[in-house]
């Protein structure tokens, strides 16, 4: 009996996803709710488990392809095929079935890009048809071995050559996404410098990062200035009342923005919590497809990594993302007196089309000062 495994329905607006690798080989042994494969959307990257225990039989989807929601990308069979001949760690193996030696398994356009890169076919593994070797294949040999064509120019001395790193779909959909947003948003960036020294004292002895103090500051600066959580509409300037922070989180092949909804409830316990386990998730492809959809305003921590300034891109249909960089301690003049503090820098890059200048400053006028002021006790 066999279990067609199909492309999910990925959120409501999500038409098609990538198969980004295949977690299991197809002969191996997968239990129920196991890993089974990554996939990729314009908005999210998450692993897929398995819906029933048995042995992968066939892989309709290879790594790489987009498909449509609906698409079949593989079978399980509950009961291992006859085939399999033995068990090696755990692993399910059954014989890969080759095409013959004297058959021409590489096309014109694998191999025109194999001697464009310099790379043997005879060192590539196949993962298509029968075993022969795509040009996936081709790109990734070059991206995990270095291998790439190698010249000598006029002078003698060998190039050491190129190395191309194949866009992934993330990749292709954050280019995309950072295109048009510049093409769409008149983009204004203003800067502003916050003391952290009271949110210094107060983290003494507790296991609290800057970012929940950041969020609480701005949903109290977003009620005092509301037009900044919004988006531009068709008909006029659309203004959310509810307040669905996005965190920008780094991943190793890119960047998603989770989203704490209705941060504006949530104190900085629940706050700090809420985020760890987002970005946790996010790096472990755990998210689900609703979590990174519906943020109003984006913050990005890029200080993390010890940036001090930086001029976010807005992302979209948001009209603006805070950058918050590295705190730290310098020395700074205090009522005439030179004093050392911990220090930070904000940036709120904002779209010029729906608020201006003076408003942009206000709202970040109205963030230092919380954070600057607030009696953090009374808040936790």
């Amino acid at each position: 009996m066999a279990t067609d495994i199909f492309m999910p329905q990925l959120g409501e607006s999500i038409a098609e996803g990538t198969v980004v690798k295949w977690l299991a080989p197809v002969g191996g042994l997968i239990e129920k709710d196991q890993s089974l494969l990554e996939v990729e959307t314009e908005k999210v990257a998450l692993e897929i488990p398995s819906p029933a225990t048995g042995v992968l039989s066939e892989i309709v989807v290879q790594e790489g392809e987009t498909v449509p929601v609906g698409t079949l990308l593989a079978r399980i069979e509950r009961t291992p095929p006859s085939e399999v001949i033995n068990r090696v760690g755990g692993v399910v193996v059954r014989p890969m079935e080759l095409a013959p030696e004297d058959e021409d398994r590489h096309s014109p356009a694998v191999r025109q890009l194999a001697k464009e890169q310099g790379v043997d076919l005879s060192q590539v593994t196949g993962t298509g048809a029968g075993g022969r070797v795509t040009k996936k294949d081709v790109q990734d040999f070059v991206a995990r071995s270095g291998t790439a064509a190698k010249t000598t120019p006029p002078g003698g001395e060998q190039s050491m050559g190129e190395e191309i790193l194949p866009f992934t779909s993330m990749r292709r959909t954050i280019a995309d996404r950072m295109v048009k947003s510049s093409q769409t948003s008149a983009h204004v960036t203003t800067f502003f410098e916050a003391d952290f020294s009271g949110i210094a004292k107060f983290r003494e002895g507790r296991s609290l990062t800057y970012l929940p103090f950041v969020i609480r500051a701005v949903t109290f600066a977003i009620r005092e200035v509301p037009v900044v959580n919004s988006s531009w509409g068709d008909q006029g300037i659309i203004v959310k009342k509810d307040i669905h922070v996005g965190i920008a989180t780094a991943l190793d092949d890119g960047l998603l923005v989770p989203v704490v909804r209705y941060a504006d409830r949530k104190g900085l316990l629940q706050l700090a919590k809420e985020v760890a386990d987002l970005a946790e998730r996010a790096r472990s492809k755990k998210l689900n497809p609703e979590e990174v959809q519906g943020g109003t305003f984006t913050i990005t921590n890029h200080g993390g990594f010890g940036s001090l300034l930086s001029t976010p891109i807005i992302h979209q249909p948001q009209i603006a993302i805070l950058g918050i960089g590295a705190i730290q301690k310098r020395a700074v003049v205090i009522n005439d007196v030179i004093m050392i503090h911990p220090m930070g820098y904000l940036s709120l890059s904002f779209d010029h089309r729906v608020i201006d200048g003076a408003t942009a400053d206000q709202f970040m006028a109205k963030i230092k000062g919380f954070l600057e002021e607030s009696h953090w006790e009374q808040i936790l």
